[in-house]
C-alpha cells in the first residue's frame, strides 16, 4: 500500500527538495518514531491513507470547479494526524497540532478538509466543530471554506443543512455541527468538541481561546486542537511562545507526544532575498506538482513584493518577512527596541521593591477616554536603572477598546495593571482621580519625585494640581524629533546593553514596547518613538520617554545652564513649526 505520508517525510530528508531545518525535523522525528520499536504509539499507514483519500474527494468550487488533489506536505500533515495511535488500540496520538506557513499555502484548506472529515467521517455522533478567530469575521473564512467544499459537491451536499444566517453546517450523518465563533468566549464554554480549530493563531491577543478549546476535550476521545497560522510580529503573544515551545519539541529538547508540528520557514541564516530560500516557508505556492522544481511564475509575483519591501521598508518589509517568509519579526531596521534585550530586563520587582528611592516621573495624557500612563524611572547603580509603568482608562470606554484595539484590557485590568476610573461620568478620562493615586503611591512607598516631564497635550487641567502633589519641577516635554532624539536614542542603548529593568509580569508594558518603532528622521537624521498604526498603543513607553529625559538631562555632563536650556526652548519651538505644529 502507498504511504504518501512517509514518502513526503523521505522526500524532504533527501535533500531533492528545498527545506528550512524546522521541516526538516518535523520529517526526522516521523522517521524516528516510526522506527523505535519501544514506543507506545505505531503509524497505521492504511488509515492515513483512507483520510487522505478523504481529502481528495472534495472539489475546488472557487473560479472554476475542479478536483482537489494534495499536495506533499498536505498528505504528510493529514496522515500525520489521522495514521499515529496507540498501539492495539484505536486511540490517536495527536490532540494537539501547530502548523504554520506563509500566506496562501492552503491554510484554510486544510482546516476545512479537516472539519469535514471530524464531522461526517469520524463516526463521532452529535459533536461540536468550532472555527474561532479572535474575530467572526476571520473565523468565517475557515468556515465558509467547509461550505464551499460542500457547496461545489452535489454527493456531499447531501450529507449537510447549512444555515449561513447563524453560521452552522450540521452532518445529517452524525448530527456534528461545525461553527464559526470569535473572540465571545460565552459561546464556546463550557462545550466539548471534537475539533478546535484556531485560525491565525498569531493576531491572538491572549491564549483563552486555545485554553478553552483544549480544556472541553478532555473527555472527549480523539479530540484536536490545531493552530493554523503565519508568523506575527508580537513577541510577547501566546502563540509566539507556543511557536518557540514547538520549536524545542522539533528539536528533541521537549518531549510532547501528543503535539503534532508542521512549521515552514526560513532558517536563521538564510539571506530574505535569495528567491530559492522563499520557498522554505512556502510549500504549496512555491513548488510545481512534482514537489521539487520551483515555480517561476509564482517566484516572480514574490520578487515584485521582495522589491517594494527592500526599498520601502516600514510595514512593507515587516509584512514581506511575516506573511510571505513566515518569519517572526518586529519593525526590522525600525523597531525601536531590541526584543531580546528588553525580554532579558524583566525582573520580580514591584513598586514595593522601590520603597524610599528617587525617581524621575513621566507622564503621556490621554485624549478624551483613551490609555493615559504614567512610568517612574528610578536610578540604580552604574546607570541601570528600574521602570515601574502604570495605565489609566475611564471603565466605560473599556469594551470599545478591547475591540478596536483588538487588546486584553479586561485581562490587564485584572491583573492589576489598568485602573478603570469611574469619574467624569467613566467616559472621560479623570485626571483628580490619577493624580489623588499618584499621591497615594508616593506616600505609601516613601518615593522622591526629583523631576516631571510631561507631554504638554492635554495636560492644562492638569499642571496645577500634580504640581502641588508632587513639590518638583514639571517639565514640559516637546514632542518633537529634535526635543526627543538623543533622549531616544540613550533608552534605546541602554535597554540593548542591559541597563533597564522592569516588572516581567507587566505584559501591558512589553505589548507597548512591541509597537514601539522608529520615526523616519526629520531633515536632521533626528528620531523619535512612533507607532505603526493607530491602535498599536505606545501610552506607556511614551511616558517612559518623558521620564526618561528628565534623567538624561539630570546626569553628569548633561545638566544645562540657563543659556543652553533657552537655546533648546528655541531649538525645540522651531521644530515645531518645521513639523506643522
Amino acid at each position: 500500500m502507498r504511504d504518501r505520508t512517509t514518502e513526503y517525510a523521505k522526500l524532504v530528508l533527501s535533500g531533492q527538495r528545498i527545506c528550512g531545518r524546522s521541516e526538516v525535523l518535523a520529517a526526522q522525528r516521523h522517521i524516528n518514531d516510526m522506527k523505535d520499536k519501544g514506543t507506545e504509539w505505531i503509524f497505521d499507514v492504511k488509515e492515513a491513507e483512507r483520510h487522505i483519500d478523504i481529502a481528495n474527494t472534495l472539489t475546488i468550487g472557487e473560479g472554476e470547479a475542479h478536483a482537489l488533489h494534495t499536495r506533499g506536505f498536505q498528505n504528510f500533515i493529514i496522515g500525520s494526524l489521522f495514521g499515529w495511535r496507540k498501539k492495539r488500540s484505536d486511540i490517536r496520538r495527536y490532540r494537539e497540532a501547530y502548523v504554520q506557513v506563509g500566506r496562501q499555502n492552503g491554510k484554510s484548506f486544510l482546516a476545512g478538509t479537516l472539519a469535514n472529515d471530524f464531522a461526517t467521517f469520524g463516526g463521532y455522533q452529535y459533536g461540536r466543530i468550532f472555527c474561532t478567530a479572535t474575530k467572526q469575521d476571520q473565523a468565517n473564512i475557515v468556515w465558509d471554506e467547509v461550505a464551499k467544499f460542500i457547496q461545489s459537491d452535489k454527493d456531499l451536499a447531501e450529507l449537510y443543512k447549512i444555515k449561513t444566517y447563524d453560521r452552522t453546517i450540521t452532518s445529517k450523518v452524525t448530527g456534528t455541527t461545525i461553527k464559526a465563533i470569535g473572540r465571545d468566549t460565552k459561546s464556546a464554554d463550557g462545550f466539548r468538541t471534537i475539533l478546535a480549530i484556531v485560525d491565525e493563531y498569531h493576531a491572538h491577543p491572549t491564549n483563552q481561546m486555545y485554553k478553552l478549546m483544549m480544556d472541553g476535550q478532555d473527555m472527549v476521545k480523539n479530540a484536536l486542537t490545531i493552530a493554523i497560522t503565519t508568523a506575527g510580529f508580537n513577541l510577547k503573544s501566546p502563540c509566539y511562545e507556543q511557536y518557540q515551545f514547538c520549536k524545542k519539541v522539533l528539536e528533541g529538547v521537549v518531549q510532547k507526544d501528543n503535539l503534532f508540528v508542521y512549521i515552514a520557514e526560513l532558517d536563521e541564516e538564510d539571506d530574505i532575498w535569495k528567491k530559492e530560500n522563499w520557498a522554505k516557508a512556502n510549500p504549496l505556492k512555491l513548488f510545481l506538482p512534482d514537489e521539487v522544481t520551483l515555480d517561476d511564475e509564482k517566484l516572480a509575483v514574490v520578487a515584485n513584493k521582495a522589491i517594494d519591501a527592500k526599498e520601502k521598508q516600514g510595514e512593507e518589509l515587516v509584512n514581506f518577512e511575516t506573511k510571505t517568509l513566515n518569519q517572526w519579526v518586529t519593525y526590522t531596521g525600525g523597531a525601536l527596541l531590541d526584543m531580546a534585550a528588553w525580554q532579558a530586563g524583566g525582573k520580580p520587582w514591584t513598586l514595593a521593591d522601590m520603597k524610599g528611592r528617587e525617581g524621575y516621573l513621566g507622564i503621556d495624557l490621554s485624549s478624551g477616554g483613551d490609555l493615559t500612563s504614567i512610568s517612574i524611572v528610578f536610578p540604580l547603580q552604574d546607570d541601570n536603572v528600574y521602570i515601574w509603568s502604570h495605565s489609566y482608562m475611564p471603565e466605560l470606554r473599556l469594551a470599545e477598546h478591547i475591540k478596536s484595539d483588538d487588546a486584553p484590557y479586561g485581562v490587564w485590568k485584572n491583573q492589576g495593571l489598568i485602573t478603570l476610573t469611574s469619574g467624569m461620568y467613566g467616559i472621560k478620562t479623570d485626571y483628580k482621580y490619577i493624580i489623588a493615586d499618584l499621591k497615594r503611591m508616593i506616600d505609601e512607598y516613601d518615593i522622591s519625585i526629583i523631576g516631571c516631564g510631561y507631554d504638554a497635550h492635554n495636560a492644562a487641567a492638569f499642571l496645577a494640581d500634580l504640581e502641588d502633589v508632587l513639590q518638583c519641577d514639571l517639565t514640559e516635554v516637546k514632542q518633537s524629533a529634535r526635543s526627543l532624539n538623543d533622549t531616544t536614542k540613550d533608552f534605546q542603548l541602554s535597554v540593548k546593553a542591559g541597563q533597564v529593568s522592569y516588572d516581567q509580569n507587566n505584559a501591558l508594558l512589553s505589548w507597548s514596547a512591541t509597537n514601539a518603532i522608529i520615526s523616519e528622521p526629520n531633515s536632521f537624521g533626528e528620531i523619535k518613538v512612533d507607532k505603526m498604526t493607530q491602535t498599536d498603543r505606545i501610552d506607556p513607553i511614551d511616558a517612559i520617554i518623558d521620564a526618561w529625559k528628565m534623567w538624561f538631562l539630570s546626569k553628569e555632563n548633561n545638566v544645562p545652564d540657563g543659556e543652553e536650556a533657552l537655546q533648546m526652548w528655541l531649538d525645540s519651538m522651531g521644530e515645531d513649526e518645521k513639523e506643522g505644529r
